[in-house]
């Protein structure tokens, strides 16, 4: 299965999710949370901030989101997660 990179239209496509991630985390450009202030890699690793570290409603309220918004991220979120290795992508980020 191929993995684009969605962030502002990249498109970029990897042959792997964990190279999509380490993508996104390395060659584009830092977020601020809106929630806490934090400062993140864009994309997933910027949504599995949000959606671990901080209620649904906090995301709501900060981001401006509705329950559709929600529902696609947490989609998100579970079809990486169950096919990235994340030791992996510590890995890569640490070099």
């Amino acid at each position: 299965m191929a993995w684009e990179c969605g962030i502002d239209g990249c498109g970029e496509v990897f042959a792997d999710v964990e190279s999509a991630v380490v993508h996104q985390a390395t060659e584009h450009e830092r977020r601020e949370c809106k929630v806490c202030g934090t400062v993140v890699p864009d994309g997933y690793l910027a949504i599995r901030h949000a959606f671990n570290e901080h209620s649904r409603a906090e995301y709501v309220r900060a981001y401006g989101a509705d329950a559709e918004d929600v529902r696609e991220r947490e989609e998100l979120l579970d079809e990486i997660e169950s096919e990235a290795d994340m030791e992996t992508i510590a890995t890569e980020l640490k070099r």
